[in-house]
């Protein structure tokens, strides 16, 4: 090992013995019952919940994922996409997160997403609860693998070692630590991890800008690129058969700007949609230690999501113009942030940047694994299996579970060509349309139903799936972002179902009035 990579691992260790003391810090108070180790004791202070929210929504995507779509194809993808997220996380905290936590506690102080859903309508067979828990569980697994493959590459760049034998590494590290401290330790380390995410962000556009000659510079060299600086308009890696761009004297080839009309504007904005159905979102809200507290942690979210999401884009613009040929693959792509990182900073430094992407990936990987965990244990195990299980019990199912999902994560990251922004669009279009509308009509429309909402939730994820495999093989309006067409149909099937089924009963209508003004205890 050279000397260079010892300093990147020292720095990178020292990260990591950081994250494990919080660890260690929350522990003891984390397992003193179910409710404190799953959402803390409400008690997340104004800037803990915002930045945990952002940091454990992001991920490694948003130092790998976007900025490779931004190294891969030019502005327009990525720059709507972060757009759509940016105007989503805007709505999400103004509409749903005062609401959110106010219906929560109206709804038998519920502590998980499909507690909620269930308490919300009454269930006496708890049909919600099952199979909200179900879709939590598949696609969170599916996010955690995101995450995985996120430590892979990272780990297999930097010291040059298997992929896989990497990718396993850091999965066990994400496991070990989320067995240990639960949520309020995740929430402090997530607090932690999104401050070192937005300085190596920092960091790494600024020198990486000027070992480019300067914005100016670097605006008009890729503008030389057809399509990859514009709004409207995307370039085209010219690639072989197996997706390699080709190089000719030194540069990259390029072929005609490709158009980019509304109805792709429309697909990428609809990103956006996907926040309101984020568990690891939404039970920050829940979580908040008072309901007045919201406002300053939109502000200082919206501040953090800003900042990141438009520097995280133009870190892949500079990229291309630094490193054209480094990165031939849409999958190599992703690794244009470690490029810059440990070829434009001293060794220690460089591995201080790096563990910025360690810091995306636990913050994430470790909110995944809990509410999956938490799912299964609190509202499959305790709420239907056998109900009079003691909390001991429960949190001996929720490490057990944590075992088999990072298990099941660990297979589906084991191939090293896998494209975080692929893996994640697909869980994030699921989450979006299986819970984001539901979650919307729970809070604002009282003519929901029980019905309604079992229609809402499989319809919306029966058509993600059906729109990913099936109908987006069509091409031309068809092969759109298949959150957009989910997201609306599980909005349809929600009204639908909640008109031909009967009224909700007095008591839920009761419940619903008392949230709507304001007449629930801010506990």
């Amino acid at each position: 090992m050279g000397n260079d990579t010892l300093q990147i691992l020292i720095a990178m260790v020292i990260y990591m013995a950081a994250v494990i003391g919080i660890g260690v810090l929350y522990a003891k108070r984390a397992n003193k019952n179910s409710e404190e180790y799953f959402l803390g004791g409400r008690s997340l202070g104004p800037w803990v919940t915002a930045m945990s929210a952002e940091a454990s929504d992001m991920s490694g995507w948003l130092l790998m994922g976007l900025p490779g779509v931004a190294y891969w194809c030019g502005l327009a993808d990525a720059a709507w996409t972060a757009i759509g997220l940016a105007v989503g996380t805007y709505f999400n905290w103004l509409l749903v997160a005062k609401r959110l936590r106010r219906y929560s506690i109206r709804a038998n102080n519920s502590i998980t997403l499909p507690e909620f859903f269930s308490n919300r309508f009454h269930e006496n067979k708890k049909v919600i609860m099952m199979l909200s828990a179900a879709f939590i569980l598949i696609f969170f697994t599916v996010y955690a693998a995101s995450c995985f493959v996120t430590c892979g590459k990272l780990f297999s760049t930097l010291f040059g070692m298997p992929y896989v034998s990497m990718m396993i590494v850091g999965a066990i590290f994400v496991l070990l630590y989320t067995l240990l401290g639960g949520f309020l330790a995740e929430s402090a380390s997530d607090f932690m991890q999104a401050i070192v995410m937005i300085a190596a962000l920092a960091v790494i556009v600024i020198i990486s800008t000027v070992n480019a000659g300067g914005v100016g510079q670097v605006l008009d060299n890729a503008g030389q690129i057809p399509g990859f600086m514009e709004f409207f308009g995307l370039a085209t890696p010219v690639v072989d058969e197996a997706g390699t761009q080709l190089v000719e004297a030194g540069k990259p080839l390029f072929g005609e700007a490709s158009e980019y009309g509304w109805l792709t504007i429309c697909s990428m904005l609809a990103w956006g949609l996907g926040y309101f159905g984020m568990p690891q979102v939404l039970l920050r809200f829940m979580a908040i230690r008072k309901e007045s507290e919201l406002k300053m942690s939109r502000r200082i979210a919206m501040v953090w999501v800003v900042i990141s999401l438009a520097v995280a884009v133009f870190i892949g613009i500079v990229g291309r113009q630094l490193f054209p040929v480094e990165h031939l693959t849409k999958a190599s792509a992703e690794n244009i942030f470690i490029t810059l990182a440990t070829s434009s900073l001293p060794a220690l430094l460089a591995g201080f940047v790096m563990a910025g992407i360690l810091a995306a990936t636990i913050s994430s990987s470790d909110s995944y694994l809990l509410i999956a965990a938490s799912a299964f244990a609190k509202n499959v195990f305790q709420g239907v299996c056998k109900k009079d299980a003691s909390d001991k019990q429960v949190m001996w199912v929720t490490r057990i579970t944590l075992l088999v999902l990072a298990l099941i994560g660990i297979v589906i990251a084991l191939d090293e060509n896998s494209v975080i922004f692929s893996i994640v669009s697909f869980a994030w279009a699921g989450f979006g349309a299986t819970f984001g509308p539901l979650v919307i009509f729970s809070l604002f429309w009282k003519r929901t139903t029980r019905a309604g909402a079992i229609a809402g939730m499989v319809g919306g994820a029966g058509m993600v799936f059906l729109w990913k495999l099936v109908i987006s093989g069509l091409g031309g309006v068809f092969a759109i972002y298949e959150l957009l067409p989910a997201f609306i149909f599980s909005s349809v099937c929600i009204v639908v179902g909640s008109l031909l089924s009967k009224k909700p009963s007095d008591e839920i209508l009761e419940d619903f009035e008392a949230v709507r003004s304001g007449n629930v205890a801010d506990a």
